[in-house]
């Protein structure tokens, strides 16, 4: 049978008001009262209803982390970081989490108002109408990694023009002067702050500044190796390939060994996320770490702040990066 909030008054000692204010209001109880109340739930295996608490407060104490990127899936490294971020930050505020894509979502949303989440977390490239939909229905919402003109909601993101100045000048360090970069079709705010960071700073430091130095692809090694390919191709080919992500880098590994060139004494090459592909290839990646872990962390605390009503919540948060250098540049 289960116990009830009465077996845990009578084996407490205290009242039922008391049990309650106990689980719902911990700090209107003194510590010798609640300790004695939480030791009675935990030999009963009692916990409030949540449910009840929940209708109680019109809240379900309940957020959404909504990966929004083609293809995705929660096992997505770069955002599976963020999500550690976010259920970390979760546990320490007893808030339950549901994780899923934006696709998954969508072919859901009749059922969407049955999920009752208080607000929502959206990863990656969100469409409009998909914000939108969650602010008609009241839900607060926050975006990590993307910035959206026309919204007032807090934005997560790293720090992409320090970034690349970071794989930039470290480069240019190391005697490079010729410097391509392959640029993935990511969202159009990471693509557009990496395109434009890329150019700006090749400039101030007096580099080849131009269009010509940039290769676009898709998001996967073939791509990345073909436009290489043709890059490193070039009577003035370039010393170093900046990949605007690990995959990037990898396939511009490949080009250049199917060319015959070695890495780095031919040509050097870096990579942006530091991730696992980092170690797996020969010589290992040099790569810009991206902490997605704080930035899901501190995307879960902008949510909890807007839950609570708060009005000074900054509307744009900037995570550090940090160069991981190894052997390929």
């Amino acid at each position: 049978m289960n116990s009830t909030i009465y077996d845990v008054s009578r084996l407490s000692g205290v009242s039922i008001a008391t049990v309650s204010r106990a689980f719902s209001n911990p700090e209107r109880v003194r510590e010798h009262t609640r300790q004695k109340v939480f030791e009675a739930a935990e030999v009963l295996h009692y916990s409030p209803n949540a449910i009840a608490r929940a209708m109680a407060r019109q809240r379900t104490d309940k957020i959404a982390f909504l990966i929004c990127k083609e293809g995705a899936t929660i096992l997505d490294e770069f955002y599976a970081r963020i999500c550690n971020g976010i259920m970390g930050e979760s546990n320490r505020t007893d808030l339950e989490l549901v994780i899923s894509t934006a696709a998954d979502w969508d072919l859901t949303a009749s059922n969407a108002k049955n999920k009752q989440v208080d607000g929502a977390i959206l990863g990656g490239n969100a469409r409009p109408e998909l914000v939108s939909e969650l602010q008609s229905r009241g839900l607060a919402v926050v975006l990590v990694n993307n910035r959206m003109p026309g919204f007032d909601i807090p934005c997560v993101v790293s720090d992409e023009y320090g970034g690349v100045r970071q794989v930039l000048e470290y480069l240019m360090s190391r005697g490079h002067r010729r410097i391509a970069m392959l640029a993935g079709r990511f969202s159009p705010y990471i693509l557009n702050e990496r395109y434009r960071a890329f150019l700006e700073i090749a400039k101030s430091h007096g580099l080849p500044a131009d269009t010509r130095a940039i290769k676009l692809c898709d998001p996967t090694v073939e791509s990345a190796a073909e436009a290489c390919r043709e890059l490193l191709s070039r009577p003035d080919r370039p010393t170093a390939i900046f990949g605007t992500n690990d995959i990037l880098a990898a396939g511009a590994m490949k080009a250049a060994r199917r060319l015959g060139l070695r890495v780095p004494e031919d040509v050097a090459v870096t990579g942006i996320d530091d991730t696992t592909v980092c170690g797996m290839l020969e010589p290992e990646l040099t790569s810009l770490r991206i902490d997605g872990y704080r930035m899901g962390e501190l995307s879960a605390a902008r949510l909890q702040a807007l839950l609570a009503g708060e009005t000074d919540i900054p509307q744009l948060t900037v995570v550090p990066t940090e160069l991981r250098v190894r052997g390929s540049a």
